[in-house]
């Protein structure tokens, strides 16, 4: 195929010795779960620098054709089938264990059953730093089971309520760090999925001198992003079509005001300017799109890291067959040239510090964080009512 194909980024998510292999986008479907997609034969012999021709026989589609660019990591992705579709990577989060919860023939669910058997967690006497546990104990124990089937990084959230205490969040990584260890998962295959307040981009700047990977995620402004990257976060997780929404319906941030005035996309521009800034400076952050619409987003954001589609996107890509030969239709948008040429302002190359932070944060970032801290929290304390309703698990 004649297309201009750059090298992606080594991924952070998938070891050097990943194999390669086919997405299948009919697996059977059970609950929603992060995974990393398995690069294509054609991505694959993209980014090893062999720009391929396609034979009269083989079929080239626009999924083929955009993972030479980016990792493609599907929005929501069963896990119920490995047979079938065998994923790299994962995320563990409140709403998988809810999805978990809610089948009870899933091989994840003894996973959680072993949690709400823990000695150390029953032995406690509020119910609130049982529940707290149980929690805990369940994020690793399925973590776990992942890490033992998945060849790459497995993500685990961050509790949303320790969002603005660093400490705390510390705490809570070296507790799940530990766990993990429990079952024999190391420290290199772990991400942990940490809110972007200055609070957590502390904990991830600390985090990080340990060795620990973090993933920072919410992160609606350039200020936001330009802090986690100086604090060496692993991941920077920027939601595009959240900050596309929210301009339509709003005004009022400088941020997103600017990016209209030049005819530009609000959550593009800024997926756009955090990646010139993260290589104008040489920082090892890699940057992950989420909240894509559609595939015009996919095809505008070629060159980032890490792009989250979901499904119905990814399907549409895998059953286009594109022209082989066209060689303008896939290009990367986000190189690491842009860095040199990015005009970014003397505000903008500051230091930045929780003051300086807030100052910059418009109204789209502090109300976006806002709900998205919230849905967490729910979703945490969702689980912790489930498991305050069916503990003791039988046998218990």
């Amino acid at each position: 195929m004649a297309l201009s194909i750059s090298t992606p980024t080594t991924s952070s998510l998938l070891p050097p010795s990943s194999q390669v292999g086919r997405w299948n986008p009919l697996a059977r479907s059970a609950k929603p779960v992060s995974f990393i997609l398995r690069s294509s034969p054609l991505a694959a012999r993209a980014a090893g620098g062999n720009a391929p021709t396609s034979p009269v026989d083989e079929i080239v589609t626009e999924l083929d054709a955009v993972a030479g660019f980016s990792e493609i990591v599907p929005d929501t992705v069963v896990f119920d089938d490995f047979e079938r579709f065998a994923p790299t990577a994962a995320t563990v989060s409140s709403s998988l264990l809810l999805g978990i919860a809610g089948l009870p023939n899933t091989k994840f669910k003894s996973a959680i059953d072993t949690a709400l058997a823990d000695g150390e967690c029953n032995a406690l006497e509020k119910p609130e730093d049982r529940m707290s546990c149980y929690l805990t104990k369940a994020l690793a124990n399925v973590g776990a089971e992942l890490a033992h089937q998945v060849p790459g990084r497995v993500s685990t959230e961050i509790d949303a309520r320790l969002a603005y205490d660093t400490q705390g969040i510390i705490q809570r990584v070296h507790e799940l760090l530990n766990l993990y260890n429990q079952h024999d998962v190391s420290t290199d295959r772990l991400l942990f999925k940490i809110p972007a307040t200055w609070q957590g981009i502390e904990a991830s700047r600390l985090l990080e001198s340990e060795g620990i990977q973090t993933h920072l995620t919410f992160v609606y402004s350039f200020a936001q992003a330009a802090a986690a990257a100086q604090a060496g976060a692993s991941v920077v997780q920027i939601f595009v079509g959240r900050l596309r929404d929210w301009a339509r319906n709003h005004s009022g941030d400088p941020e997103i005001d600017e990016a209209l005035k030049k005819g530009e996309d609000a959550g593009l521009a800024l997926a756009k300017k955090v990646y010139a800034y993260i290589h104008r400076n040489g920082y090892k952050t890699k940057l992950m799109a989420a909240a894509i619409r559609n595939k015009q987003d996919v095809f505008s954001l070629l060159g980032i890291d890490y792009i989250i589609a979901p499904l119905k996107i990814l399907q549409s890509l895998e059953e286009s067959v594109t022209d082989p030969d066209v060689k303008y239709s896939y290009v990367p948008r986000l190189t690491p040239a842009i860095g040199k040429t990015y005009d970014f302002t003397e505000e903008e190359l500051v230091k930045w510090d929780q003051l300086s932070l807030a100052a910059a944060m418009g109204p789209a970032a502090e109300e976006l964080l806002a709900s998205g801290l919230e849905g967490y929290a729910n979703q945490a304390r969702r689980v912790e009512e489930l498991f305050g309703k069916i503990w003791p698990p039988p046998n218990v």
